[in-house]
């Protein structure tokens, strides 16, 4: 079976807690991931886990966030979906806006024209009017917003856990179905 092929994006908003859970996730299906890290992004990657962006494990391709001839800017390399994990609120508002400053913006923009699947975890708070705005201009757009906004329902034992099942429901969000991943079985 062909894999699927997503594109993520890694921006400087807290949260890389996810993006290692995210690509463990992935690790186990049949994806190839094509990766886009911007530099704020690399400085939170290497305070929160003091890790260097080429320590993430399971990511085929990195693209610098400069380069717009790399393949996610264009609708013709057909990948079946992106995610933005964590978005800030300076990416949510540049995508909105149609504003592609850099490679994330722009593969943000091929993903909306092409109609395939955008999945942003914005991670900020509070929100201002203007962060919901632009996640209402993102909604009509197509894009799905998903904030990474943890379930305590199925009482994770630590953040990992946590973050794996957050993880998973983007997962869900862009079609990938994760066997094992806990799931509300009701009372």
């Amino acid at each position: 079976m062909k894999p699927r092929r997503i594109i993520l994006a890694i921006t400087g908003a807290s949260g890389m807690l996810y993006v290692s859970a995210f690509l463990e996730l992935l690790a186990r299906q049949n994806v190839e991931v094509d990766a886009i890290i911007s530099n704020c992004g690399k400085k939170v990657l290497k305070l929160e886990k003091d890790l260097q962006y080429q320590d993430l494990p399971g990511v085929r391709r990195w693209c610098a966030v400069d380069d717009f001839t790399a393949p996610v800017a264009s609708g013709s390399s057909c990948y079946d979906a992106m995610v933005i994990l964590p978005c800030t609120t300076g990416t949510l508002g540049a995508i909105a806006a149609g504003y592609s400053a850099n490679l994330i913006h722009r593969a943000a923009d091929v993903s909306l024209k092409e109609r395939r699947p955008l999945v942003l975890a914005v991670r900020e708070t509070p929100l201002n009017r203007t962060h919901l705005t632009n996640m209402l201009t993102l909604l009509d757009a197509g894009a799905v917003i998903c904030p990474p906004m943890p379930s305590f329902y199925l009482r994770p034992a630590d953040l990992e856990t946590m973050a794996g099942q957050f993880a998973g429901r983007i997962c869900d969000q862009i079609g990938l179905h994760v066997p094992g991943l806990p799931r509300w079985q009701g009372v």
